[in-house]
């Protein structure tokens, strides 16, 4: 049975997957590549450094897609891993008051 809820995919491990390993590059070879640290590139693959839009810029014009790819994928990431810490958090949000009789809405 498939689990209703699920972390998205972080980038990173797409990068390592569907880039990296499909085309044959190392870290060390997308690190000179992109000029940047070569840890910088790892903590992405690992998942312990999120896509930045500069990041999003390098990696768009290097695979020659777009950078909205990679920032998309990252968004996704963080949303569903707040929606998880919404989910087990007490109470969440106080429903909103109904507007009163004879005022208009959002007239405060």
């Amino acid at each position: 049975m498939l689990p209703k809820f699920r972390i998205a995919t972080h980038p990173g491990v797409i990068l390592q997957g569907e880039f990296l390993d499909s085309m044959g590059l190392t870290q060390a070879t997308l690190a000179r590549a992109l000029r940047i640290p070569l840890n910088r590139v790892n903590e992405m693959v690992r998942g312990k450094r999120g896509v930045t839009p500069e990041s999003a810029l390098l990696l768009a014009e290097y695979f020659k897609n777009s950078p909205e790819f990679w920032m998309n994928l990252q968004m996704a990431h963080d949303l569903s891993r707040a929606r998880d810490v919404m989910r087990k958090r007490p109470g969440r949000v106080a429903a909103k008051p109904k507007a009163r009789a004879g005022r208009a809405q959002g007239a405060d």
